[in-house]
């Protein structure tokens, strides 16, 4: 699993560079690959790790952050993604985490990287990607969930990405959610978790 860290260590030390030194910015899309390549390993790895253990799953989700932080009150709320988190995880799902760059900047008032939201999301940083400075995090997230056959949690339909990514215009391939009455709810009906072929039988 130690090998996982190293596209992702790569990618902060990019991005740290790309933010801080001049001559330096055209480094940060080379990082944000890393960081994602990094992302998509980890996620797999997850995935297959609970599927061997024979604990339920339903899959992976891709979580829209810096959508999903805006479901309260159109409010920016770091406890908003967090909640999301934790309930795709009781259910079953194997979820990760994308923001745009400036989401640190919304939510606190300081640029925060991938592992800063780790530690306010109680996950694993590996889990977690803030695309580069300057870069829309859409195209990420729908490369993230074309490559790990994943859906997206978002409100977001993605209209200017269509026809690239015709997928987004599937059933149930973006999953809606917000809050009614102070309460959470996401798009996922009629869905029950399955157990993994390595469970033993009941």
């Amino acid at each position: 699993m130690a090998i996982l860290f190293i596209p992702l260590f790569a990618s902060s030390v990019g991005v740290i560079a790309a933010i801080g030194l001049p001559g330096w910015s055209g480094l940060s899309l080379l990082a944000g690959l890393a960081a994602l390549a990094g992302v998509l390993l980890v996620l797999r790895v997850v995935l297959r790790r609970r599927e061997r253990a024979g604990g339920p799953t339903l899959g992976l989700m891709i979580v829209d952050g810096s959508n999903v932080m805006y479901w309260k009150d159109e409010t920016p709320r770091i406890e908003t993604v967090r909640e999301v988190v934790r309930h795709l995880a009781d259910l079953g799902y194997v979820p990760g985490v994308m923001f745009d760059a400036n989401a640190g900047y919304l939510l606190s008032g300081r640029y925060r990287h991938h592992r800063d939201f780790g530690r306010m999301l109680g996950i694993r940083a590996d889990r977690v990607m803030v695309v580069p400075k300057g870069t829309p995090a859409d195209p990420y997230i729908l490369n993230a969930a074309r490559k790990l056959g994943a859906r997206i949690v978002t409100n977001d339909r993605y209209r200017d990405w269509a026809s690239n990514y015709p997928e987004i215009r599937k059933p149930r391939h973006l999953i809606r959610g917000g809050y009614r009455s102070g309460r959470l709810w996401l798009d996922l009906k009629q869905e029950k978790v399955q157990p993994s072929s390595a469970a033993p039988p009941t």
